[in-house]
């Protein structure tokens, strides 16, 4: 039994000091919006609570989906480096990035960088290689395939891709994992299903990765961005892959539209007709940051396939 959690949009509170120079870009309107919209519901009290009990549950592995920053500030990078040191080794923790950490041209490589124990493939890690994506990380019988749709956008948008050559490498990841009768797991920030977020925040390429994963298949793919806990499917080569959002790591209990801050817990083993897999939602429940299990149900996911 592999026990994987999943957790997304930490953003790390609270934001740095501003320079006049930082505000004259981009960051003049997610500023705003911080302080308009997040700064009161977004805190770091709710995150240390929710990543205890997530810990508490002893997971195998974390997957981290994005958005681990606001504005992607130096200081915020740094912070966040810090901040995935106290989640867990690098072994047992792959972040992928998200919009906010790609905020404005040149961050998501400077969070490339002070993140890469965590972003790094097993074949980069061995052989010392820069961080790529996709990368592939197998622990036991799953394989974690980490995707990056971060890019830098024009304000007001939050809009993210994925292109030919990443969606080429996936297919070859997918059908090399597949062939070893993995688990495959795609983490992702943008959701890659249509309808799942606003026009101006969609994922760019959504038919590209639904074809590629459509004939290599794989048998869950986790997500962020939309701070909402949902469940949508995706077709495989033969069966439906559940793609699954959970709701921002740091949303308070503050009776926000955005549901308060969860993780799901993933029990993942292999059985005589295939694959079990187990979703367990946990989440604050009260404004004293109680947390309790939400729900929990089977999902259903593809065959397992005997290596050659």
């Amino acid at each position: 039994m592999f026990h994987l959690a999943h957790i997304s949009d930490i953003h790390l509170s609270p934001l740095p000091a501003l320079t006049l120079r930082e505000l004259v870009s981009k960051r003049i309107t997610g500023y705003v919006n911080w302080r308009s919209n997040r700064k009161g519901s977004m805190t770091g009290s709710t995150l240390d609570v929710l990543v205890a009990d997530m810990k508490a549950q002893a997971p195998d592995h974390i997957a981290v989906t994005g958005d681990l920053v606001n504005l992607a500030l130096d200081e915020e990078l740094e912070t966040a480096q810090r901040w995935l040191k106290t989640l867990g080794d690098p072994a047992n923790v792959s972040v992928v990035p998200g919009n906010h950490d790609a905020y404005v041209p040149g961050a998501l490589k400077k969070a490339r960088r002070l993140w890469e124990p965590w972003m790094r493939g097993d074949l980069e890690a061995a052989e010392n290689l820069p961080v790529e994506f996709p990368y592939l990380r197998i622990r036991g019988d799953v394989a974690l395939i980490g995707v990056s749709s971060a890019r830098a956008t024009a304000p007001f948008m939050a809009t993210g891709d994925i292109r030919e050559r990443q969606a080429a490498k996936l297919g070859a990841l997918l059908a090399e994992t597949g062939k070893l009768g993995l688990f495959r797991v795609i983490m992702i920030h943008h959701p890659p299903v249509r309808g799942a977020a606003p026009t101006h925040k969609r994922l760019l390429g959504i038919g590209l990765f639904q074809r590629t994963v459509h004939k290599q298949g794989a048998e869950l793919v986790l997500h962020g961005h939309t701070h909402l806990a949902t469940q949508y499917n995706i077709n495989g080569p033969d069966w439906q892959i559940p793609v699954i959002c959970v709701p921002s790591a740091s949303q308070g209990f503050d009776g926000n539209h955005k549901p308060p801050s969860a993780f799901n817990l993933f029990s993942i083993a292999r059985t005589n007709a295939g694959w079990s897999c187990t979703m367990v939602e946990r989440g604050i429940v009260d404004e004293q940051l109680t947390i309790r299990t939400l729900r929990e149900h089977e999902l259903t996911t593809g065959a397992v396939v005997t290596p050659a």
